[in-house]
């Protein structure tokens, strides 16, 4: 998984994205799921141990923006696997064939 500096940062969320009203299930391959689990497994421990500490929240706590990072870079690599057709579409294609 290569990205720059500068990709990793951005963890905004396309505006498609946010503004799509349906929830897509994505084709995760063996290395995008393997990625998913180890940045999960991470953000979760990080979460924990924060909590633990009962630490009170702050904009410029270095802990809570490498959570920030980790779930952005989760996000990423989520976003980046292909849609998976849902049901209706494989029936649209299947009748379109069979009207070609």
């Amino acid at each position: 998984m290569a990205a720059s500096a500068e990709s990793l940062h951005d963890v905004s969320m396309p505006v498609s994205v946010l503004s799509r009203p349906v929830a897509r299930r994505r084709r995760i391959t063996p290395q995008a799921g393997r990625a998913l689990e180890i940045l999960g497994h991470a953000i979760e421990y990080l979460t924990d141990e924060y909590v633990h500490r009962a630490k009170v929240a702050s904009v410029d706590d270095g802990e809570l923006q490498a959570v920030q990072l980790l779930m952005g870079i989760n996000r990423q690599i989520y976003f980046a696997c292909p849609e998976a057709p849902t049901m209706a579409d494989r029936w649209r294609a299947l009748l379109s064939a069979g009207t070609a």
